[in-house]
């Protein structure tokens, strides 16, 4: 396994196409929410991609070896950062994969060099897991394709 981060400018295509496979896989298909995956905000300055890769099954159709098995979404929205798009295959889950993923998107915000804070939308049974990487509630809970959300703060050192 290997996660990489990279703008998708800088995104072999065949991994780019996994990252929008996978989030439509789960977000589209899986939990019934048809909707705009294409925001355009995938392409914005600023915007990465985190991306954990496996070996692909021989048999499997794939970039010619990596199959991608988990993504998030790192947004540089001005006064914070944003994460989103925080997805895993079904065959992946359970397994810590995802932890590996937020820490990844962290690492990536420690590493710009400033100290603004982190937000991003939790669909609402999974605040406490994102807990667990720092996060807490910021606000009211609402309906995003009629699935529960909160948002939530990783409050950073404000120096």
């Amino acid at each position: 396994m290997q996660i990489i981060t990279a703008p998708l400018a800088q995104l072999d295509v065949a991994i780019a196409y996994g990252v929008w496979k996978l989030r439509q896989d789960v977000f589209v298909v899986e939990q019934d929410c048809p909707y705009h995956d294409l925001d355009g905000r995938d392409v914005e300055p600023g915007a990465v991609q985190v991306v954990l890769l496996a070996e692909a099954a021989p048999d499997s159709v794939s970039d010619g070896g990596t199959r991608v098995l988990g993504t998030a979404r790192v947004l540089d929205d001005g006064d914070v950062w944003r994460i989103g798009r925080v997805a895993l295959a079904k065959e992946a889950r359970g397994k810590g994969l995802s932890d590996d993923v937020m820490r990844t998107a962290l690492k990536y915000v420690e590493e710009a060099g400033d100290d603004r804070d982190v937000v991003l939308d939790a669909q609402s049974p999974l605040t406490g897991w994102y807990g667990k990487h720092g996060f807490v509630a910021d606000g009211d809970d609402f309906l995003d394709d009629g699935i529960p959300h909160t948002p939530m703060r990783l409050v950073r050192v404000h120096v």
